[in-house]
């Protein structure tokens, strides 16, 4: 088992890594819309989602995978109204490349922000 760690991403708000790599995959612990000061980049859904996904990229980079490598996503929403708005920007990421998929809405997220995304992905 290995940790993976990037000062690309967010500090974790908590006791764990921004992922694990267990032969061959890699799973990322929840993303949340932080910029690289710990500040949440803004109150808009999207650009929320932007971001999430962004800090995903540099994780996945950092454990030797990318996004076309994702298996599984699970998006965790404070607001299932916002699905298509969530659904919309993360299709650019997954535009050719489809991976599994679950969503869920949640009652709270850390620092109520409005999206958390975790992935699990291969290692190339």
């Amino acid at each position: 088992m290995k940790t993976i760690n990037t000062t690309k991403a967010p500090e974790a708000l908590g006791p764990y890594s921004h992922a694990t790599e267990v032969n061959g995959l890699v799973f990322t612990s929840g993303q949340i819309p932080l910029n690289l000061n710990g500040d949440i980049v803004s109150d808009d859904v999207k650009e929320q989602t932007t971001q999430v996904l962004e800090n995903l990229k540099v994780v996945l980079d950092q454990a030797g995978s990318d996004m076309d490598s994702v298996i599984k996503a699970t998006i965790f929403i404070a607001d299932m109204n916002e699905f298509q708005n969530i659904n919309e920007v993360y299709g650019k990421y997954f535009d050719h490349h489809q991976p599994a998929r679950s969503c869920v809405e949640v009652a709270r997220l850390p620092k109520d922000v409005k999206v958390e995304i975790e992935v699990i992905a291969k290692v190339k």
